[in-house]
Protein backbone atom coordinates (compact mmCIF):
# COMPACT_ATOMS: atom_id res chain seq x y z
CA UNK A 1 0.00 0.00 0.00
CA UNK A 2 2.79 2.46 1.03
CA UNK A 3 3.81 1.96 -3.10
CA UNK A 4 0.58 3.57 -4.17
CA UNK A 5 0.55 6.61 -1.41
CA UNK A 6 4.85 6.96 -1.89
CA UNK A 7 4.14 7.26 -5.76
CA UNK A 8 0.65 8.84 -6.01
CA UNK A 9 1.62 11.40 -8.30
CA UNK A 10 2.81 8.75 -10.65
CA UNK A 11 -0.54 7.48 -10.83
CA UNK A 12 -2.64 10.42 -11.56
CA UNK A 13 0.01 10.44 -14.51
CA UNK A 14 -0.70 7.49 -15.89
CA UNK A 15 -4.61 7.65 -15.21
CA UNK A 16 -4.41 11.16 -17.16
CA UNK A 17 -2.70 9.96 -20.01
CA UNK A 18 -4.76 6.67 -20.38
CA UNK A 19 -7.94 8.50 -20.09
CA UNK A 20 -6.07 11.30 -23.03
CA UNK A 21 -5.26 8.23 -25.06
CA UNK A 22 -8.45 6.45 -24.77
CA UNK A 23 -10.62 9.81 -25.89
CA UNK A 24 -7.74 9.80 -28.68
CA UNK A 25 -8.43 6.41 -30.33
CA UNK A 26 -11.84 6.41 -29.30
CA UNK A 27 -14.16 9.43 -30.42
CA UNK A 28 -15.22 10.23 -33.91
CA UNK A 29 -15.84 14.25 -33.09
CA UNK A 30 -12.71 16.23 -33.45
CA UNK A 31 -13.19 18.48 -30.68
CA UNK A 32 -13.08 15.34 -28.37
CA UNK A 33 -9.69 14.16 -30.23
CA UNK A 34 -7.89 18.14 -29.01
CA UNK A 35 -9.73 17.21 -25.93
CA UNK A 36 -7.76 13.95 -25.39
CA UNK A 37 -4.64 15.37 -26.85
CA UNK A 38 -4.51 18.05 -24.01
CA UNK A 39 -5.23 15.41 -21.29
CA UNK A 40 -2.43 13.58 -22.72
CA UNK A 41 0.14 16.60 -23.19
CA UNK A 42 -0.98 17.57 -19.38
CA UNK A 43 -0.01 14.42 -17.32
CA UNK A 44 3.37 14.37 -20.25
CA UNK A 45 3.75 17.87 -17.74
CA UNK A 46 2.89 16.58 -14.72
CA UNK A 47 5.69 14.15 -15.14
CA UNK A 48 8.21 16.56 -16.13
CA UNK A 49 7.39 18.56 -13.41
CA UNK A 50 7.20 15.83 -11.35
CA UNK A 51 10.83 14.30 -11.70
CA UNK A 52 12.29 17.61 -11.87
CA UNK A 53 11.41 18.43 -8.24
CA UNK A 54 14.08 17.18 -5.54
CA UNK A 55 12.59 16.51 -2.27
CA UNK A 56 14.62 19.20 0.42
CA UNK A 57 16.22 20.98 -2.50
CA UNK A 58 16.54 24.28 -3.27
CA UNK A 59 17.11 26.55 -5.86
CA UNK A 60 20.17 26.82 -7.72
CA UNK A 61 22.00 29.82 -5.97
CA UNK A 62 25.17 29.15 -4.04
CA UNK A 63 24.65 29.66 -0.51
CA UNK A 64 26.22 28.72 2.74
CA UNK A 65 25.54 25.33 3.44
CA UNK A 66 23.12 24.21 1.31
CA UNK A 67 24.40 21.00 -0.53
CA UNK A 68 20.87 19.46 -2.35
CA UNK A 69 19.61 21.74 -5.30
CA UNK A 70 16.24 21.44 -7.92
CA UNK A 71 16.82 21.49 -11.19
CA UNK A 72 15.05 24.13 -13.09
CA UNK A 73 15.18 23.01 -16.31
CA UNK A 74 12.23 20.38 -16.47
CA UNK A 75 10.38 23.38 -15.35
CA UNK A 76 11.71 25.64 -18.09
CA UNK A 77 11.35 23.23 -20.42
CA UNK A 78 7.19 23.08 -19.45
CA UNK A 79 6.72 26.26 -19.59
CA UNK A 80 8.12 26.69 -23.46
CA UNK A 81 5.91 22.85 -23.92
CA UNK A 82 2.92 24.97 -22.76
CA UNK A 83 2.60 28.11 -24.82
CA UNK A 84 3.53 25.41 -27.30
CA UNK A 85 0.74 23.63 -26.42
CA UNK A 86 -1.75 26.36 -26.72
CA UNK A 87 -0.28 27.64 -29.90
CA UNK A 88 -1.09 24.15 -31.06
CA UNK A 89 -4.21 23.74 -29.79
CA UNK A 90 -5.73 26.52 -31.57
CA UNK A 91 -4.74 25.60 -34.37
CA UNK A 92 -6.02 22.57 -34.26
CA UNK A 93 -9.33 24.12 -32.88
CA UNK A 94 -9.28 26.64 -36.27
CA UNK A 95 -8.12 23.37 -38.61
CA UNK A 96 -12.02 22.21 -36.98
CA UNK A 97 -13.86 25.01 -38.00
CA UNK A 98 -12.13 24.93 -41.45
CA UNK A 99 -13.35 21.26 -41.66
CA UNK A 100 -16.98 22.42 -40.45
CA UNK A 101 -17.57 25.09 -42.87
CA UNK A 102 -16.46 22.85 -45.83
CA UNK A 103 -18.08 19.52 -44.75
CA UNK A 104 -21.03 20.60 -42.34
CA UNK A 105 -19.84 18.18 -39.61
CA UNK A 106 -17.00 17.61 -36.69
CA UNK A 107 -17.70 13.77 -36.95
CA UNK A 108 -14.59 12.26 -38.67
CA UNK A 109 -15.86 9.10 -39.71
CA UNK A 110 -19.01 11.18 -41.83
CA UNK A 111 -16.90 13.67 -43.54
CA UNK A 112 -13.98 10.67 -44.65
CA UNK A 113 -17.69 8.68 -46.05
CA UNK A 114 -17.98 12.18 -48.23
CA UNK A 115 -14.39 11.88 -49.25
CA UNK A 116 -14.78 8.53 -50.46
CA UNK A 117 -17.79 8.91 -52.05
CA UNK A 118 -15.98 11.57 -54.24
Amino acid sequence: MSFIIDYYNYWIVVFLMMTGFYIVISANNLVKKIVGLNIFQTSVFMLYITMGKVSGGTAPIVAEGVTLYSNPLPHVLILTAIVVGVATTAVGLSLIVRIKRAYGTVEENEFQNEDDAI
